[in-house]
């Protein structure tokens, strides 16, 4: 029996077929750079092998290679925001910033890109310009032709050029701050301006301001930085597709300029896959700390949910949703203001019913970025309850999704075992007590069964 045979069926597929790689370095190199984070699950098995043989022609299987990986980051697989032709493709970066206004909890937000990504709008003498804002304009924003020179004095100007962080915290009393009218910038006090760049060059900058003196948290600046970050990995991995969709039809090409493009996909898809991971990740910080939850405690409730799911012996990409489901299972909540979490009295019927409503808002955030949609059921019917009498549809049993009944277990095990604002945190034995209790009405007995026997291994 060979060796690929004895392997778990389980495993990434370029685990299972490392083995039956050429010597080729760059052939290896391909495939291990594609097995990462989300990435991984949209690749086929017939591309593997396609890897995997030693073709004769090898112009023709690089084109074939290139096929393969542009019709992966496709519009159905990653964030589509490059490529538009028109003004009326822009209102998606309206929609944009008016996400992390209302995500960030700012007064208002804009998004520059450089006149080489701003494809449609680069007939401006700007190097800078504006293709989305979160502020309401009567008239079509882009005639305005908003926007900087890169060797002006701005502040986007200079966050771009040097593609670092520029914040102002009293633009008031700020003799280089330069408001833009038409952007209502004269109301502006705190200002920060976050370049989009990666390791392959400078896409444009993310501006979010405040017309108080209220400043972004750390975690919320963490957040912005990555999201620019992520923003400008994919525009970079869309443009260089263009790019290498012509490259593959011109007849002369050579197969250095192939091995080249397939060299920098393959390492933006690896950057991608850690952006993606970085933002969930942060994403997550970001919601514990306005809910005034302890430091990491949606990672905890993820590690429990992913240790259940080892011990059930499901296979590694299910494992991988559900860990990031559970990360971002609260994601609502970013949408909801800060003093709702901070009361310590009773809260009203309004903040409730904001509360418990909060996996709808959480969902419709998560299905408008498209690498993370797969994650959207988990999180829609976490709240369900083994009895049917949980929301927000009312399944019952079997019928609720497994990784919601495990990231439900999940949670509530470490919301009993975690201090909050109104009560201490339970010991590990009077939580259990607390869930086997509700065994066959809150939670799936058998998953309790599991819960118990991890706790008492720990």
């Amino acid at each position: 029996m060979t060796e690929e045979k004895k392997t778990d069926k389980n495993v990434s597929v370029y685990s299972r077929n490392k083995i039956s790689l050429e010597t080729d370095p760059l052939e290896e190199i391909f495939a291990l750079n594609l097995g990462d984070f989300i990435s991984e699950h949209l690749i086929s098995d017939e591309l593997v092998q396609k890897i995997s043989k030693n073709k004769t022609d090898k112009t023709e299987s690089l084109k074939n290679q290139l096929k393969e990986l542009i019709s992966i980051y496709s519009i159905d697989n990653t964030l589509k925001i490059l490529g538009f032709s028109s003004k009326e493709d822009y209102i998606i970066y309206n929609a944009i910033a008016k996400t992390i206004k209302q995500m960030f909890e700012i007064d208002a937000c804009h998004i520059f890109l450089s006149k080489e990504n701003a494809m449609g709008l680069n007939t401006t003498k700007n190097d800078l310009l504006l293709v989305g804002s979160s502020l309401n304009f009567k008239d079509d924003i882009y005639e305005a032709e908003i926007g900087y020179k890169l060797n002006d004095k701005s502040y986007v100007s200079k966050a771009f050029n040097k593609q670092e962080v520029i914040e102002v915290k009293d633009c008031n009393n700020d003799e280089d701050f330069k408001a833009i009218l038409l952007l209502s910038e004269d109301k502006v006090n705190y200002y920060l301006a976050i370049p989009m760049f990666n390791n392959m060059g400078k896409v444009g900058v993310i501006v979010v301001e405040n017309y108080t003196n209220k400043q972004l948290s750390d975690e919320f600046r963490e957040l912005l930085s990555i999201t620019a970050r992520l923003f400008a990995t994919s525009m970079t991995l869309e443009k260089l597709t263009l790019e290498t969709e012509e490259l593959i039809n011109e007849d002369d090409v050579t197969l250095l300029q192939l091995q080249n493009n397939r060299a920098e996909l393959t390492a933006l898809i690896g950057d991608l896959s850690s952006e993606q991971q970085w933002f969930v990740e942060n994403l997550a910080k970001a919601v514990d700390a306005k809910s005034n939850f302890k430091n990491n405690y949606s990672h905890d409730v993820a590690d429990l949910a992913k240790e259940i799911s080892t011990y059930l012996g499901l296979n590694e990409k299910t494992k991988d949703l559900i860990y990031y489901a559970a990360l971002l299972r609260n994601i609502g909540k970013i949408t909801l203001p800060e003093e709702i979490f901070n009361k310590k009295e009773k809260l009203s019927q309004e903040d409730w019913e904001k509360l418990q409503n909060h996996p709808n808002v959480g969902v419709s955030i998560l299905m408008s970025i498209n690498f993370l949609s797969e994650v959207v059921p988990y999180i829609t019917y976490h709240k369900e309850r083994w009895d049917g009498q949980g929301e927000p549809e009312g399944l019952s049993a079997y019928s609720i999704p497994l990784g919601s009944r495990i990231i439900g277990l999940a949670d509530a095990y470490s919301a009993l075992t975690s201090d909050r604002i109104y009560r201490n945190a339970m010991t590990k034995e009077k939580a259990l007590d607390i869930i086997k209790s509700e065994a066959g009405t809150k939670w799936d007995p058998e998953l309790v069964d599991v819960l118990v026997n991890i706790t008492l291994e720990h």
